[in-house]
């Protein structure tokens, strides 16, 4: 069966807001304020929350491994009480899975998230029974460009990982997806824009209305 893998922040879903509030949390608890922006600092906070207070704890001359390897448990503590407070789907994100699905593709997440916060995230948008087959940080041994989490997702969701593509929107998608050997979408509404084109992605996905017809093309039927 045709597939399609998602990543989830940053490509199915701008959750940026809520994970620079996390990463907030943990600077104001240590009487810094609030370090990062959610606007200006979405694509750090796509990197993660090691990222976030690496970067947080730099600016202010603050911190270093010890303080960031304290402070993570408590970052993830803080992202998991409001998970879903600001995160939102991209402009058609949710339509164009259905549109695929009713086409014959199977569907799955592949995403460098914990697991659980991956779930719980769809759970409280409402949207889990979309696409219920994730496969998370810490599902596997293993993360995350290796390719063994993307093959992972594709049969989970029932597919044949030679038919089918990864769509995403980091660098670490980009080797996810080489290392697979499939083609690799990237998103050009993300924090970086269609800046993200300078990895040297298969296709660029402007709006997600493109998306089933890009799949066709892509993995034509049959």
């Amino acid at each position: 069966m045709r597939t399609v893998v998602f990543d989830l922040d940053g490509t199915l879903v701008d959750t940026s807001a809520d994970l620079v509030a996390a990463a907030n949390a943990c600077f104001r608890a240590r009487g810094l304020g609030d370090v990062l922006d959610p606007e200006a600092d979405a694509a750090v906070a796509f990197r993660g929350g090691r990222a976030m207070l690496t970067e947080g704890f730099s600016r202010c001359g603050a911190g270093g491994n010890a303080e960031i390897e304290a402070d993570y448990p408590k970052l993830l503590e803080a992202y998991g009480a409001a998970i879903a407070v600001h995160s939102r789907p991209y402009d058609g994100a949710w339509g164009a899975v259905e549109t695929l699905k009713n086409r014959g593709f199977a569907v799955a997440i592949c995403t460098n998230k914990p697991e659980r916060f991956a779930i719980r995230l769809m759970e409280e948008m409402g949207t889990f029974h979309v696409l219920p087959t994730i496969v998370g940080a810490d599902t596997l041994p293993v993360r995350k460009p290796d390719p063994e989490t993307y093959l992972e997702a594709v049969r989970r969701a029932g597919g044949d990982p030679a038919r089918s593509i990864f769509v995403g929107d980091t660098e670490t998608d980009v080797n996810t997806a080489r290392a697979a050997g499939v083609p690799i979408v990237l998103v050009g509404f993300g924090p970086e824009g269609q800046g993200v084109s300078r990895l040297g992605p298969d296709a660029m996905l402007d709006h997600f209305a493109d998306l089933p017809d890009l799949a066709d093309s892509l993995l034509p039927a049959g």
